[in-house]
């Protein structure tokens, strides 16, 4: 999507990021919910709509690997030509943070999930908010992650979201994680 501008479901979805509130988007599997990361309410309300303890962390998502350079730019070059290799796509990485992200964002964790988004509508929102977003499933913990914007109005239907137009990419299940360093997979 060249552009968002042009879009205005995106436009508003924009403008809320850039005002602190809360956002639902389609990504490659599932909808997600998103926010400004640097935004310590906006992340709170994303938590609370969840039911998610913050010590569990959050992932990142951004349009490019540029808008990742804040935490990237020190990585040894054998990691960054890996995580090159594997992005735009369905692949999030465990990253050392070094205090650069929220701790609302990382919970417990040394390390940050940061994924670069392949899926149109991700990229274009990245573009327009002007860097990463926070990125995690439209769904109440214990219930199944929405597939559609419908299924996410039902989950928050008494909530003042935004929500971009669009469907999810052809995924059948969430991004792969796995930590940079060792390639351990955290979710298959």
């Amino acid at each position: 999507m060249n552009n968002w501008r042009a879009v205005p479901k995106l436009t508003q979805c924009v403008r809320t990021l850039l005002q602190g509130g809360v956002i639902a988007y389609p990504t490659e599997a599932v909808w997600g919910l998103g926010c400004d990361p640097d935004n310590d309410h906006a992340v709170e309300k994303i938590l609370r709509l969840k039911k998610r303890p913050v010590h569990k962390g959050l992932i990142l998502v951004a349009a490019s690997i540029e808008q990742l350079d804040f935490l990237l730019h020190d990585l040894e070059p054998e990691y960054y030509q890996k995580l090159e290799a594997s992005w735009p796509g369905a692949n999030t990485w465990l990253i050392p943070h070094k205090g650069r992200v929220s701790p609302m964002v990382t919970g417990k964790h040394a390390t940050v999930a940061v994924r670069v988004s392949n899926h149109p509508i991700v990229k274009a929102l990245c573009e327009g908010f002007g860097g990463p977003i926070v990125s995690t499933s439209a769904n109440p913990m214990g219930l199944s992650a929405a597939k559609s914007q419908m299924q996410v109005r039902r989950y928050f239907a008494k909530e003042a979201l935004s929500y971009a137009t669009g469907v999810v990419g052809g995924r059948s299940t969430p991004s792969v994680i796995r930590d940079l360093y060792t390639d351990a997979i955290i979710r298959a």
